[in-house]
């Protein structure tokens, strides 16, 4: 059996949905597994529901925008056939809706957890109608129902052996079958996500689970590049990546491959492709067991909206154990991801993502104990496999404010220069 994932960029409108089908009647369309995004920017947008919801603002507009983007969708590609599919979106809408309606928690995490998942419930209902109009038996798969994590809200952890025993049971590996990407649900039922860009993740939980020959992700781009091209200029194709130099890339923040989704595939040697669903014949890449990468250029990786922080005790102290360890318990308590680290026998520097916006009543917990600064809106750069003239690209029109090498990797915090 395969597992195919597409993301959000693959199905955004009718065309999308319908090269979807196109891919599939490439590649094949028995023993599969789909797993797929919601549509476009729809996550986006259910974010900005949940935000104006939680602040007691307007909404309802913003919910029916949203509405009418996928019944407009629904209308292009069904036509006078769009009865059946609209009236699934519009359940979905109602129950959305009523859980606006009878909520009472407060709790940012869990009420973004319950409405952001509408986006892949509702895209997957609509692919799974298509593939049905033309002529393409499946089954449409509530992930909930499979895939079974705690309430670590936003950021859930599988629960791997409740997991693995429902999908094996559920899953008619000689079918298409088409799920979730992104979304799982807890023990008692509420719905769970898996961060953001989870859906990669997910389609490599169900490969775990069912044993896959492989996975595809496929995207918008040839494959795994050497850098972001929306970033760095002259990026190159990266024929095959080691799991090793994957799952390194994904850790310092490589965009294509999200950083869960190697672990369970190395651990049974199931080989992930990354490919184009615009040229589903081209090559793309590999990543499995083998080199660690062809060709061996460098590699560059970008995390922006970084905030670094410099600590130091008061009393001139040493930033022993002892220190270094509250600082992380702080760190754990306030959600914060450490992207870098660097420490000298007095002050101690970080690089974290801000990602749950707890970063003042960090601080001022840091306060009672050290001495602190930090500057917000930083760069955190990354090359792996660097040379002297890619170090001096990087460099160019940045101050640099943290700057780290090791025996194949240098990391920089800049900011740009006025």
């Amino acid at each position: 059996m395969k597992v195919f994932k597409f993301g959000g960029a693959s199905v955004k409108n009718a065309e999308g949905v319908k090269n979807l089908l196109h891919v599939l009647n490439k590649t094949g369309k028995s023993n599969l597994l789909i797993v797929v995004s919601a549509m476009g920017k729809t996550t986006n947008a259910l974010e900005e529901v949940v935000d104006a919801y939680l602040k007691k603002a307007a909404y309802r507009e913003k919910l029916n925008q949203i509405k009418k983007v996928h019944l407009e969708i629904i209308d292009e590609l069904f036509l006078e056939e769009s009865a059946a599919v609209s009236e699934k979106v519009e359940t979905f809408f109602s129950s959305l809706n009523n859980f606006l309606e009878h909520n009472k928690s407060p709790r940012y995490d869990f009420v973004y957890d319950q409405i952001v998942s509408y986006g892949e419930l509702l895209s997957t209902t609509i692919v799974s109608g298509f593939l049905e109009k033309n002529v393409l038996p499946n089954t449409w798969l509530d992930v909930r129902e499979l895939l079974k994590t705690d309430a670590t809200y936003r950021d859930a952890q599988v629960n791997w052996e409740e997991t693995q025993e429902k999908i094996r049971k559920k899953i008619d590996r000689k079918h298409l079958n088409i799920t979730q990407g992104f979304i799982g649900s807890d023990p008692n039922n509420f719905t769970t996500t898996l961060g953001r860009e989870g859906s990669d993740y997910t389609a490599a939980i169900f490969a775990y689970c069912l044993n896959a020959e492989s996975v595809s992700i496929w995207k918008d781009v040839p494959g795994v590049l050497n850098g972001d091209p929306r970033v760095f200029p002259d990026t190159q194709l990266l024929e095959q990546i080691s799991y090793e130099e994957a799952i390194e890339l994904a850790f310092y923040g490589a965009s294509v491959i999200h950083p869960k989704t190697l672990q369970p595939l190395q651990r049974k040697e199931i080989p992930l492709y990354v490919k184009s669903f615009v040229n589903p014949d081209s090559q793309g890449t590999a990543v499995s067991k083998g080199r660690h990468l062809v060709p061996q250029v460098p590699c560059f990786i970008v995390k922006k909206n970084q905030v670094l922080i410099s600590l130091s005790s008061l009393d001139f102290s040493f930033m022993v154990e002892e220190n270094i360890s509250e600082i992380f318990r702080l760190f754990h308590l306030y959600q914060m991801k450490v992207d870098l680290i660097q420490n000298s026998a007095i002050s101690f520097s970080v690089c974290v993502d801000n990602k749950f916006n707890n970063l003042e009543k960090l601080i001022q917990h840091l306060k009672a104990r050290f001495k602190v600064t930090f500057t917000p809106g930083v760069s955190l750069y990354t090359i792996r496999h660097f040379d002297e003239n890619a170090i001096k690209l990087l460099e160019k029109n940045k101050e640099v404010l943290l700057k780290q090498l090791t025996h194949n990797t240098v990391q920089m915090v800049t900011r740009e220069c006025d």
